[in-house]
């Protein structure tokens, strides 16, 4: 497809640095930094780290067993596991031995494994438990091409055919045959264009594509974005799944910079594993700053009204302090005095959360509150907003800490280059660019036109030379009277709210919009058992009016500002969160729309029949 680009519209990051591979990038850290904490990892209750040098040797020799199976480079190998250390020791050493691998999330059902596996044509596929191992077991008699299944286990668990360390038994004794410096010369004979990885997106709009990413791709993105993004001595903790471009970039990025890479023992742990770790930078989706910036209003609302007043007044403080700050001025007399205290009594607590040592986070994966990023920046928490795509592995842009401004993704990174097209959808090239779909080439052209441009599918703007996204181009609502509906910022408003857990507005070729809201439970049952109401399930509890009413009034309270067509004219409740596993989100947890409308369409048209009878 063609489209007529105005070059006068076009906002460049700077020249794209020197080509270059993952291999490289790999083997220059090992060199670089030797450290004794590269990854750490909990083991028996306590983080245990592995050093740089242990980490090269492990690489070699699970590379070694993989040549030692007969898999030639070139080769599709599949990694179905959560973040542990065994997962990044089997992506360098594939990367090392010019294999491409196929990250797969652990969360996947059976059947959608089956569908990935196939399609990239996987001939070994390492797992990380007994449980993935049978997800394995049910699909492999239709994997024809799959030979090898190795489990991170001890022992070998039904389905699997040799566990991690039996393949590094078998590498380890090629090693008098190849030694360390041979086995880096063959690595390092990767080309910056040859293919490293297929990953799989998420499916939002049907069947998933394998997006083919090339070592220069990532290179590209993590040079830039070690220039971009401060690095000294830090510490990261790392719990977004690997499997997804964001924490994979992430990771190369912090192996390349030196950071000591922590991996969480699973989501739930995150708290109590940053209190463990103090980490010093983290990457994340929206979903944790929304759930840390719940919590924090919970507690200053939960004590008496002397704390109240003291989190309130710090919070006007902090406020004015951001204003000045991000107008580029530097808060001074009483103000700069204020601020101090606010952050004694009470920003000091929710610093010590994080585990005291936290410089900045970066946040990336779907649109962050502005009113969320400005509140963790008055509190001297500091979010890094940027943006992506697995297709351009992934940053296109992403704010600094000396350019900086919030309701943006920041301005576009060196190499990348950005423009609008004429429709509000945002368009990229330069070397994140991915070279396509694996075996998809009608989508892939579809995807980049004849000049180069990859449409990323997200509306936006340019403001100053900083990229803001205001929605999805497939979300956007439109109504039966022809007005157009950005759902997201809409969405974003209505769950800063306390009582609000999530939020999907609908409403496309409808006379207005509807929201569906699963509330917070934890806020909303603590209001109903003050209120005297009574109730023996969630269900039963958004049934009562008195409920539906105050969920209502909250959810439209957030809403004042919008336009009146923009406006929810109803609010369902709903008793269940929307999951990964349920098919109502994908791995990053962005909402698949479409799923939510189908799964929930009774619901949504008694809605519409709810505000026709009022009307009556």
């Amino acid at each position: 497809m063609a489209t007529a680009v105005d070059s006068r519209r076009i906002v460049s990051g700077g020249p794209p640095p020197a080509p270059g591979t993952l291999a490289q990038l790999f083997f220059d850290a090992v060199d670089r930094y030797d450290k004794s904490d590269a990854l750490q990892s909990k083991v028996n209750g306590t983080y245990r780290p592995i050093s740089h040098r242990v980490l090269a040797t492990r690489v070699q020799h699970i590379g070694l067993g993989l040549r030692a199976l007969g898999i030639e480079p070139g080769t599709r190998i599949g990694i179905l596991s959560e973040n542990r250390p065994e997962w990044a020791i089997a992506d360098y050493a594939c990367l090392t031995s010019r294999l491409i691998d196929v990250p797969v999330y652990p969360t996947l059902p059976a059947e959608q494994i089956a569908y990935i596996l196939k399609d990239a044509g996987v001939v070994a596929l390492f797992v990380s438990t007994d449980v993935q191992a049978a997800k394995v077991a049910q699909i492999r008699s239709g994997l024809p091409a799959l030979r090898h299944v190795i489990g991170f286990g001890d022992k070998v668990w039904p389905g699997v055919d040799m566990t991690f360390a039996d393949l590094e038994a078998r590498g380890t004794a090629s090693t008098s045959s190849v030694s360390p410096e041979q086995y880096r010369r063959d690595a390092l004979t990767a080309k910056p264009d040859d293919l490293a990885t297929l990953i799989y997106t998420s499916g939002t709009t049907g069947e998933p594509k394998g997006v083919m990413l090339t070592h220069d791709n990532f290179h590209s993105n993590v040079a830039v974005c070690a220039e971009l993004l401060p690095f000294r001595n830090d510490v990261a903790l790392s719990f977004l799944p690997l499997s997804h471009v964001f924490e994979r970039m992430g990771d190369y990025l912090m192996m390349a910079c030196g950071v000591s890479i922590a991996y969480a023992e699973s989501i739930d742990t995150v708290p109590t594993n940053m209190q463990e770790v103090r980490p010093t930078v983290m990457m994340s989706v929206p979903r944790l700053y929304e759930k840390m910036y719940a919590r924090v209003l919970e507690n200053a609302l939960a004590g008496g009204q002397i704390k109240k007043r003291i989190f309130f007044w710090a919070r006007s403080v902090a406020d004015r302090w951001a204003d000045e700050t991000l107008a580029g001025r530097t808060p001074g007399g009483l103000l700069a005095l204020a601020y101090r205290v606010a952050q004694r009594l009470v920003f000091s607590k929710l610093k010590a959360r994080t585990g005291g040592r936290m410089r900045y986070f970066v946040s990336g994966g779907a649109p962050l509150a502005p009113e969320i990023n400005k509140f963790f920046y008055a509190a001297g928490l500091t979010i890094l907003e940027g943006y992506g795509l697995t297709e351009t592995s992934p940053v296109i842009a992403v704010n600094t800490p000396k350019d900086f401004r919030i309701g943006t993704v920041g301005r576009p990174i060196p190499g990348v280059e950005v423009t609008i097209a004429p429709d509000g959808e945002i368009l990229t090239r330069g070397p994140h660019v991915m070279k396509g779909y694996y075996n998809k080439p009608d989508a892939t052209r579809e995807a980049i036109d004849a000049d180069g441009w990859f449409h990323t599918g997200d509306i936006g703007e340019l403001r100053e030379g900083f990229l803001a996204i205001t929605d999805r181009k497939k979300d956007i609502i439109v109504t039966a009277g022809g007005k157009n509906i950005a759902p997201q910022p809409i969405e974003n408003m209505i769950k800063t709210n306390k009582y609000v857990s999530q939020a999907v507005v609908l409403g496309d070729k409808r006379r207005f919009p509807v929201v569906l809201v699963v509330p917070n439970f934890e806020q909303l049952e603590k209001w109903a058992k003050i209120k005297n109401l009574l109730w023996t399930d969630r269900r039963q509890l958004i049934r009562l009016p008195l409920v539906q009413a105050k969920m209502e009034k909250e959810v439209l309270r957030k809403l004042s500002g919008l336009a009146s067509f923009e406006t929810p004219k109803k609010v369902g409740l709903l008793e269940t969160d929307f999951s990964i596993e349920s098919g109502e989100m994908t791995p990053s947890h962005k909402v698949k729309r479409r799923v939510i409308e189908q799964r929930y369409a009774d619901r949504v048209d008694r809605l519409y029949e709810e505000e026709d009878g009022t009307a009556a």
